[in-house]
């Protein structure tokens, strides 16, 4: 198996430093260590910490398996759940200590770096459109009611499960996923006869 460029071993040290450290307290000499790489070859691949942070959050996008959604093959509300339900899985995993790099940048460097905004907004846009098209799709098959909003939908989604990950990490609890799915699955996309307690 070949060795991964140290382009790619520095992007994905970046990526674990992030999420374990945050954005300010992640250096660079942090991040090359990390990689198994000098710190001056940093430079020869990025400008900036702040570069190398774009390019890890597009990294990051990549491995939240975003093309899941557009499985034609799987039902759409099925399909929406399963990409839930990795997430999830994935948070549980690493034992509730890391949340979406999305949000945890949205939050900690957005209003003091338009660069990383920008990219944290296209992050979010690029989700919530593949949401939106799998909820459209879902409205299509008659899955949920005739009259949801899949744009306006997919958005609050996407802010009730950031909220979500922000109380299973405070709680490092597992019980705040179980309600996002019984609100978002059992209530908000059931279609009107369907809902839990109708």
């Amino acid at each position: 198996m070949a060795r991964k460029s140290m382009r790619a071993e520095i992007v994905e040290a970046a990526l674990e430093q992030f999420h374990i450290r945050g954005y300010n307290a992640a250096g660079v000499k942090d991040i090359t260590d990390a990689a198994g790489t000098p710190k001056g070859s940093f430079y020869n691949h990025f400008d900036s910490k702040e570069s190398l942070a774009v390019v890890a959050l597009e990294h990051y996008g990549a491995g939240l398996r975003m093309a899941d959604l557009a499985d034609d093959r799987v039902e759409p509300l099925t399909r929406l759940r399963r990409h839930f339900e990795f997430l999830r899985d994935e948070t549980v995993r690493h034992g509730f200590t890391r949340g979406c790099l999305f949000g945890n940048f949205g939050a900690e460097i957005a209003d003091r770096s338009d660069v990383i905004r920008t990219a944290v907004r296209q992050g979010f846009r690029q989700w919530t459109a593949l949401i939106a098209g799998t909820l459209a799709e879902a409205r299509q098959a008659g899955s949920v009611r005739p009259d949801l909003d899949p744009e306006a939908t997919a958005r609050f989604l996407l802010s009730a499960w950031e909220g979500t990950l922000v109380t299973a990490r405070a709680d490092r609890s597992a019980g705040a996923f179980d309600s996002f799915f019984t609100i978002a699955f059992d209530t908000l996309l059931a279609r009107d006869g369907d809902r839990a307690g109708a």
